[in-house]
Parts: C-alpha cells; sequence; structure tokens
C-alpha cells in the first residue's frame, strides 16, 4: 500500500532510541515480576527462542541504552508520503499517523474514545518498562510504556528468514497488529492473554488473531483515513497489496515458525495461531470493516 506523495508527516507520534549492537535479552525487574509470560504473550508473531541470534542469544544483554527521545532530528527526513515510499522508518511513521488517525476517528462510533499511542523507533536494543526490546524479540505493544516499540530492520528479518514478501503492506500489518494490541489495552480486554497464555484455543492466541482483525479494519479504511492537509494517507490497495498483507500474516503463524525451526507442529505451544488463522481474522477484519466482527473470544 503505498503513501499519496504529498501527505504530510508527524514525527512527533514517534521517539527515537537504541543504538546498541547486538540482540539483548528479555530484561525482568523493577518488581515487574510475571511480565516474560506478558511479553511472550503479546511480541507479534514470535517466539524469541526462534529468532536467528546474529551472534547474541536471549536472556544477554549485549548492549542496551536506556530511556529514548522524541523523534526530532533522528527523523528529520521524514516529511512527506513520498518519504514514506522510499524510507522504510518513514513507512513505520506513516504508518502510525494514519493509525493515529483511524482510531480516533473510528472509536467514537462506539462510544469510546481513542488516545493515541506512541511508537519507539530504535536500532540494535532499547529499555522499556516491559525489558529489552530488539529484534531477538521482535515488535511488541508494552502495556506498562503504553507505546510500540519496533526495530524497521525486523522486516529484513521477516522477509529473508520467515518468508514474508517484503511488501510495504506487509510491514505496514505489522505496525496495525501492535496498535490493535494498544486498542485492546484501552478496551481492558488485553489482561485474557496472560490469563490463558498458551495453546491452540488459549486466550493469547485469541488475542492476537484479534489485533489481526483489527489491523484489517483499518486496512481496509487506509485509503479514506485523512491526513493534516486533508488528503488521505494511502492509496487504494491492490490486489498485491493483499497478497503481501497475507504473507507477512503466514510467516509469523505458529505452525509456520515451529515447522521451520523445530520441523513439527505442536499446537499446545500456540500463543499467536495458525499461518491460516492469521490470515483468515486479517480478511475478516478487512472485508467488514467493523471492530465487532473481531470477537474472537465468541
Amino acid at each position: 500500500m503505498s503513501f499519496n506523495d504529498g501527505v504530510g508527516l508527524d514525527t512527533s507520534q514517534v521517539e527515537s532510541g537504541g543504538g546498541g549492537g547486538g540482540p539483548g535479552g528479555i530484561a525482568v525487574g523493577g518488581g515487574l515480576g510475571g511480565i516474560i509470560l506478558l511479553i511472550l504473550g503479546l511480541i507479534f508473531g514470535i517466539n524469541p527462542s526462534d529468532l536467528p541470534t546474529g551472534g547474541g542469544s536471549a536472556g544477554t544483554s549485549q548492549e542496551q541504552v536506556e530511556g529514548t527521545s522524541t523523534g526530532g532530528d533522528a527523523f528529520e527526513r521524514c516529511k512527506t508520503g513520498a518519504d514514506a515510499n522510499a524510507d522504510v522508518e518513514c513507512r513505520v511513521i506513516g504508518t502510525v499517523n494514519s493509525l493515529n488517525a483511524f482510531w480516533t476517528a473510528e472509536l467514537p462510533r462506539y462510544q469510546k474514545q481513542w488516545v493515541p499511542a506512541k511508537t519507539v523507533l530504535f536500532k540494535g536494543t532499547t529499555q522499556s518498562q516491559c525489558g529489552t526490546a530488539s529484534n531477538q524479540v521482535g515488535p511488541f505493544y508494552c502495556p506498562l510504556d503504553q507505546k510500540i516499540f519496533i526495530d524497521a530492520d525486523f522486516f529484513a528479518i521477516l522477509e529473508k528468514d520467515f518468508g514474508s514478501d517484503g511488501g510495504a503492506l506487509a510491514q505496514e500489518y505489522v505496525v496495525a497488529h501492535e496498535y490493535g494490541h494498544a486498542l485492546q489495552d484501552q478496551l481492558g480486554l488485553l489482561g485474557r492473554a496472560q490469563q490463558d497464555p498458551q495453546g491452540a484455543n488459549s486466550g493469547a492466541v485469541k488475542i492476537e488473531l484479534m489485533a489481526d482483525c483489527l489491523a484489517g479494519v483499518w486496512a481496509q479504511a487506509a485509503s479514506t483515513t485523512e491526513g493534516p492537509g486533508g488528503e488521505p494517507f494511502l492509496k487504494p490497495l491492490t490486489e498485491a497489496d493483499i497478497k503481501s498483507a497475507l504473507s507477512a500474516a503466514s510467516a509469523v503463524g505458529d505452525d509456520r515458525i515451529q515447522e521451520k525451526t523445530q520441523g513439527q507442529v505442536n499446537p499446545e505451544a500456540w500463543t499467536h495461531g495458525s499461518a491460516e488463522q492469521r490470515q483468515r481474522w486479517f480478511l475478516q477484519g478487512y472485508s467488514k470493516g467493523d471492530l465487532n466482527q473481531c470477537n474472537t473470544f465468541g
């Protein structure tokens, strides 16, 4: 899905962070107790132990950068939709802008108000209140920060090691999925993942599939969601765009990852759902355009 070249980007909705070398482990401390279960339940589609380590190892922090700063000069190059089409970090920023605009306009239909969520765009590693953010764990939403954490280099891993096609909507789907978790948090649903964190019919899987569906709801309306000057952020979707998003959804299915990394499929260990389920629930949201049709618990 391409951005309209002239639409303006708002870099104040993102923060910069990181700069570390290799991937770090999940940091647990500060009285967070069972936060490791929360993280494993909310990470986008991938078990940390399944990811290529790039020389690091889960549980070993090679370099950690405390805190983040607002986008500012770090994303000065990201001004327009044309920049989003040319640069992966600018694409994330444009997608964040579109998602915040969409849910701000959409939720009042359901007598709810959206609280805009920020994204931390980092390199290497950075710290969240849910532990160390790195490509060892993939993009995730941290409810303690109420922020999404993404290293844009993850998209290359998703393409090279897990078979996503690398198209724009595949990347935008990742961001939209994490904003689905932010919405679940605001609606008081997110805790269901931790209550029932593993298994084919678990609360964790249902929460993840709901986030896929919510990403589809956004995708249906993305080409009509307006930027600051009234021009839509994104151009209408093509069939190739949808195939791109579905390739990402399939690539991060529990069955696909287990088969690739372990040589066998074990539904009892699922936390995110099968490739078929993830594709189906994205299409459910895309075809219905109604968050009430994303009730995976029903």
